[in-house]
């Protein structure tokens, strides 16, 4: 029997710790998505969500190299709430 999983939470949070730390490092969606090589739609979607694009390390990777910080601080963000 597969074991069922439920991320919804962990991936809000992910979301929300990008946009949080791109937020406090100065970037504008556009900006940062321009640093990335992708539309700003596209960082928009990862940004919102109830949208749950989902996203590959590779641009996890790359998005915490341009904001400056180390991939962890993403994954274990967790907003006051």
């Amino acid at each position: 029997m597969a074991k069922s999983f439920d991320n919804f939470m962990r991936m809000q949070d992910l979301y929300y710790a990008i946009g949080y730390y791109r937020r406090l490092r100065g970037y504008s969606q556009e900006q940062l998505a321009e640093e990335l090589g992708i539309s700003r739609q596209h960082l928009a979607s990862i940004e919102a969500p109830n949208m749950d694009r989902g996203l590959s390390l590779e641009l996890l990777f790359n998005i915490a190299t341009v904001l400056e910080i180390e991939p962890y601080l993403l994954l274990k963000f967790s907003p006051e709430k």
